[in-house]
């Protein structure tokens, strides 16, 4: 049997679209579109009450939500896929796959809905907005300064939470000033989307 991934294209369904091509493991991709709020509805909404992608079910159909929970599931699941290194430097990616998922990933959507944060908008909206941003760049330039690995986040070589810098990295409308202020991690997504197993699904998502 295989696994059922419920995603969206550039969400962070593409983070465990990538782990799971990483481990050659055979899935089903069922597209719920944040387009037209799909997520929303009660179908995938018993799937996952809190209303968010990804959603992951397993062959034993058991279903999984948290992109990084999914992640670390999927290490056990295919431990001879190498997504993570050996202890210490496994610490070392997991702290900083947590410090994305937790530090950065939630301000995606105050960006994109700050409307959902404030009392007045569209005026505090915007201004929502911008200190959203403001902060989202000043954690990627300690995520930034702490790449210690070329391409890859660890000197040890690839890791899961190189997928997940990836992706995160993209959102937030911050085109023109991630290569300039965060290099490191422009190369490093160049990397994941160039490695054999990840480029077709990275070509999907952001192609």
């Amino acid at each position: 049997m295989s696994y059922i991934l419920y995603g969206s294209r550039r969400s962070g369904s593409c983070i465990v679209e990538l782990a799971l091509a990483e481990v050659g493991a055979t899935y089903e991709f069922r597209d719920v579109d944040l387009r037209k709020d799909r997520q929303r509805e009660p179908e995938y909404a018993a799937l996952n009450p809190q209303r968010k992608l990804p959603a992951l079910s397993l062959p034993s159909r058991e279903v999984l939500t948290e992109s990084a929970a999914i992640l670390l599931a999927l290490e056990r699941l295919h431990p001879e896929a190498n997504l993570l290194p050996a202890m210490p430097a496994a610490a070392l990616a997991l702290r900083w796959m947590m410090f994305v998922a937790t530090e950065i990933y939630p301000i995606v959507e105050i960006n994109d809905y700050p409307e959902r944060f404030v009392e007045n908008p569209p005026g505090d909206a915007e201004i929502m907005r911008e200190n959203a941003r403001r902060i989202w760049r000043d954690r990627w330039q300690i995520v930034e300064a702490n790449i210690s690995g070329d391409p890859y986040l660890l000197k040890e070589g690839f890791s899961m939470t190189d997928l997940y810098i990836a992706v995160v990295s993209r959102w937030a409308q911050q085109d023109d000033w991630r290569p300039v202020n965060t290099p490191k991690v422009e190369r490093l997504t160049r990397a994941i989307s160039e490695r054999d197993a990840c480029a077709p699904v990275w070509k999907r998502h952001f192609a």
